[in-house]
């Protein structure tokens, strides 16, 4: 119950910090995708179905606070924390070189599924542009904030784990 509450008081936090701070902050119009790390960060820690779980939490709150229709940001948020969670078994915790590459991936695939939803529907083609001007640089500020809010994520999992092993 512990892990749950903390997981979600997490994913508040990163939603609040996202939409209030670093969106001030964001100069060229784009900030780093604070939901997304979380989302890859647990489901690559604790496995597919906690990286479902805070995708879909995740998503949620896009959902509701910024888009029209409740689902599209849940459903991409969830299948990127399940695919991230088939990562779960095959790394160290401590390397971070594993998930700056997920990561890289996450965005550019989140990102893509973004422009084709909104843009490529309403017969805008030019994803050159999008990729180069906006795809990139949330990508990058993205990896660059997760070198940072990984190791955080890694030691609070470890705190997790270790409160759950001494109780038993």
């Amino acid at each position: 119950m512990r892990r749950i509450i903390t997981i979600f008081i997490l994913i508040i936090l990163s939603f609040l910090f996202q939409t209030t701070i670093l969106s001030f902050h964001d100069a060229a119009g784009f900030s780093p995708n604070l939901l997304m790390i979380i989302t890859m960060s647990f489901g690559v820690m604790r496995g597919r179905r906690e990286g479902m779980l805070t995708g879909l939490v995740s998503g949620f709150f896009m959902d509701v606070f910024f888009n029209t229709l409740l689902g599209p940001y849940m459903l991409l948020f969830m299948t990127i924390g399940y695919i991230n969670g088939f990562f779960h078994k095959s790394f160290i915790l401590e390397n971070a070189l594993l998930p700056v590459l997920i990561m890289f991936a996450d965005e550019i695939t989140f990102n893509t599924v973004i422009f084709i939803a909104t843009y490529l529907l309403r017969n805008r083609t030019d994803y050159l542009y999008f990729f180069v001007h906006v795809i990139m640089p949330e990508t990058i500020a993205t990896i660059i904030f997760t070198v940072i809010i990984y190791r955080i994520y890694v030691k609070i999992n470890k705190s997790l784990k270790k409160r759950v092993s001494e109780k038993r």
